[in-house]
């Protein structure tokens, strides 16, 4: 008996009706030839859901299908605009993430030179544990007009590069469109910033506007390898040197997913790709996770040392995620050991972004940004090497403050990623890896990159990095500074709790300059010192 109720429950109600209905509206069709045609629409509307019922019954990938044929389509449908509804509807100005709502509009006003200020006060829990600020000083400056630069380039560099403090991180063409490279790289022409090309290689749209670039080097060799994937030298020094590549970049680290290489399937190279890369169509696109050039740290330190050398004496440097202490102190001694040292040190955070990474590696693996840059800038000043090389901070930077409060904990100079991508219109849609992308920044698909309209976006990139470097010379001048670089960890608190406050100079203590060498008793850093060899990233003993 309950067996045969069971298509008038509410489990199959819906798929009994579409029958019904189906079987009635066919009924009535044949009784009746003079409204067959004004019953075909709605017969063929029910007699299709009816099919679908049917197929729900009968597949076996989906048990919630089969239990409640047609109507638990409508979950799929709700599960698959659930973000566009929670990002429109729900979400409070604070809420969001990787970025909030209130950070995304900011970068919109400001690229498109907006009114950026908001009425009645902060919408930040200021007692809550964790909430930052920076102190402000009551003797304030005159707000400086100059737009804040650095010279990168040590005594070994031949061609040193005068930078913004503010520039375009890491963001490959494949990974990004060809019209949202193209209206990066105008927009750091006009503004006289960087673009960093990502490890995809330099392609022809990052050459066709002429904006500086620094050339980012992963350990796939991309635009200098051989065909067995090995480091081609001759390659490299005919590509590097190029009057607009200003520095280049070995990647031995993302913050997203360090440790992790990457595959390109052979079905997804196309014969654009392959060419700028140096791959084979018909064959798999591999980065490995570990480079092929080198070992060693002391063989780390040589090939930078070669990198410089063949471009021509631009500056040289490397990109990583902090992992293991001791094997960021290993490259330390290697430096010491071999009186090598690179120009520059970008420093990438486990919050970073990319297009794609397994959820463990995204959420759980390698150090965040402000602790990598402090213990990079502490350990350099522990060997008596940080006046002559450079650190830049990568992970979540899209506002003034975001860059203050890295350039306080050491610093020069901040890259961003997805702050410029929100410049290009990107809405945080988290489909990057779909290559659905509704605003055509991360597509390789022709139809949507076109959406794309590149002279509008040359002005939103140049007017973004232009409004952030003015409201971080305004921060500044508000805490009596005149320069980004006179930032320290006393000009900056945090709340751990809702009656504690500590300044960043307690929660980030500072090395003295030589303290690893003349031996130190900082927990930080002890036993990864004694760890450390220059010869090998295995830790000694």
């Amino acid at each position: 008996m309950e067996t045969l109720l069971l298509p008038f429950s509410p489990r199959f109600i819906v798929l009994t009706i579409c029958s019904v209905v189906t079987a009635l509206l066919v009924g009535f069709g044949i009784a009746d030839r003079k409204i067959f045609d004004i019953l075909l629409a709605p017969t063929l509307l029910f007699g299709g859901l009816t099919l679908l019922g049917v197929r729900d019954l009968l597949q076996k990938s989906h048990a919630v299908l089969r239990n409640y044929p047609i109507s638990a389509h409508l979950r799929f449908l709700l599960e698959e605009i659930r973000p566009e509804m929670r990002q429109y509807f729900f979400e409070s100005e604070k809420d969001g993430m990787p970025f909030s709502r209130d950070t995304r509009a900011v970068v919109y006003q400001r690229a498109k030179m907006e009114l950026d200020k908001r009425p009645f006060g902060t919408q930040e829990d200021v007692y809550r544990e964790g909430y930052e600020w920076m102190h402000h000083s009551v003797a304030p400056k005159t707000r400086a007009e100059e737009k804040f630069r650095i010279t990168i380039g040590g005594p070994d560099c031949a061609k040193p590069y005068s930078a913004s403090v503010f520039n375009i991180s890491a963001m490959s063409f494949g990974a990004l469109s060809p019209n949202a490279v193209r209206a990066l790289n105008a927009g750091a022409r006009k503004g006289g910033f960087a673009h960093d090309t990502g490890e995809g290689g330099v392609s022809s749209y990052h050459r066709e506007m002429g904006g500086d670039l620094i050339w980012e080097i992963g350990s796939g060799y991309f635009s200098c390898r051989n065909k067995d994937g090995s480091f081609n030298p001759d390659l490299f020094a005919r590509v590097s040197s190029e009057d607009q590549i200003k520095m280049v970049e070995l990647k031995i680290s993302q913050g997203a997913k360090p440790g992790h290489g990457g595959v390109l399937p052979a079905a997804k190279v196309s014969e654009e790709i392959a060419k700028i890369r140096g791959v084979s169509m018909d064959e798999d696109c591999i980065s490995p996770a570990s480079h092929r050039a080198f070992s060693t740290p002391v063989g780390m330190m040589q090939f930078i040392a070669e990198m410089r050398r063949l471009s021509g004496g631009k500056p040289a440097g490397f990109k990583l995620c902090i992992g293991h202490k001791w094997e960021f102190l290993a490259i330390c001694k290697a430096m010491l050991q071999t009186g090598i040292y690179p120009d520059f040190i970008v420093v990438d955070g486990n919050e970073g972004g990319t297009g794609a990474a397994p959820l463990e590696f995204m959420d759980h693996l390698g150090t965040p940004m402000r602790e990598g840059v402090n213990f990079v800038h502490n350990a350099l000043v522990g060997i008596n090497a940080r006046g002559r090389i450079r650190i830049g901070a990568s992970g979540k930077i899209a506002t003034a403050f975001d860059m203050a409060r890295a350039m306080a904990l050491g610093a020069d100079w901040c890259n961003s990623a997805r702050g410029f991508m929100f410049s290009l219109g990107c809405i945080q849609s988290l489909s990057c890896h779909t290559d659905r992308c509704p605003t055509g920044v991360t597509t390789q698909d022709p139809t949507r990159a076109r959406a794309l309209y590149v002279p509008l976006k040359i002005e939103r990139v140049h007017n973004y990095h232009h409004a952030t470097l003015h409201s971080l010379s305004e921060l500044i001048a508000a805490a009596g500074l005149e320069h980004p670089q006179e930032l320290r960890p006393i000009h900056f608190s945090q709340r751990t709790s809702t009656t504690e406050v500590k300044s960043f100079a307690e929660l980030y203590p500072a090395l003295r300059p030589g303290e690893l060498i003349d031996g130190t008793d900082d927990s930080r850093f002890r036993d990864a010192w004694r760890l450390a060899q220059a010869d090998s990233f295995q830790p000694a003993g």
